[in-house]
């Protein structure tokens, strides 16, 4: 479903990234691990085209990430940002009836019956007429991921979907991530929530310095890395490895 080969990306004299290669399946979920800067941001950047890489291939459902591809490239996959970064002014069900009707050319009773099964998925059926201000960050969260499943994607990038949460709403996210696993869709998560790595993904990747360091089945890589950066990086997140 995603491959990259050799991708590179610099900003400038600074390298950002250095040869990336790996592939995701189809109903595979893909965690990549790392200290911030390392990379992780800008590679799903990469794939979704927000970024353009320097020089390798990117691949989404075999259609070759460029310039001219881009308009088919994101009907495939969606992204998910750190903040929901919902629009203000329009209620939960409005936020994500948007793209099914501008884009997908739904009828609004079509989208709006869309988005309520989504809003229900995410558990906020009953908030689908509030406005993002009267939302939690974790609420937002969760209609930002209703927002990107209304696409209907093959794919979805979260980068850091929790990073911006306090502490008691991460449950509220990851729960809908492990809800969206279960259902077979195909997900790759920039993340340092490694427990839920472990429980979910399929693979995990530790990019470090623009590079994959390591990568291998997420349960035993992050209970038993082998690379020495990898243990010093789970090291300092987990206080035990």
């Amino acid at each position: 479903m995603i491959e990259l080969t050799g991708v590179t990306k610099s900003y400038g004299e600074r390298s950002v990234l250095r040869g990336i290669d790996f592939s995701v399946a189809a109903g595979e979920v893909a965690c990549l691990i790392g200290r911030s800067g390392s990379g992780k941001s800008t590679i799903l950047r990469c794939i979704n085209g927000l970024e353009t890489h320097d020089t390798g291939v990117i691949k989404v459902d075999g259609h070759v990430v460029a310039p001219d591809t881009l308009s088919v490239i994101r009907r495939k996959l969606s992204m998910v940002f750190q903040k929901a970064l919902l629009f203000p002014h329009r209620t939960a069900l409005e936020n994500v009836i948007e793209g099914p009707m501008h884009v997908l050319k739904q009828t609004r009773q079509d989208a709006t019956d869309l988005a309520m099964s989504l809003l229900t998925k995410v558990g906020l059926s009953d908030r689908a007429n509030d406005y993002p201000s009267s939302l939690s960050g974790g609420e937002q969260q969760r209609v930002g991921i209703a927002r990107a499943l209304a696409m209907r994607p093959r794919v979805v990038l979260l980068d850091e979907p929790t990073a911006a949460l306090d502490p008691e709403k991460v449950g509220e996210v990851l729960g809908v991530m492990r809800t969206l696993a279960d259902e077979g869709m195909t997900m790759i998560v920039v993340t340092h929530e490694i427990g839920f790595a472990s429980e979910v993904a399929d693979q995990a990747l530790f990019v470090d310095g623009g590079r994959i360091v390591e990568t291998g089945n997420a349960r035993e890589m992050l209970s038993t890395p082998k690379d020495e950066r990898t243990r010093i990086f789970l090291n300092r997140v987990l206080r035990k490895v």
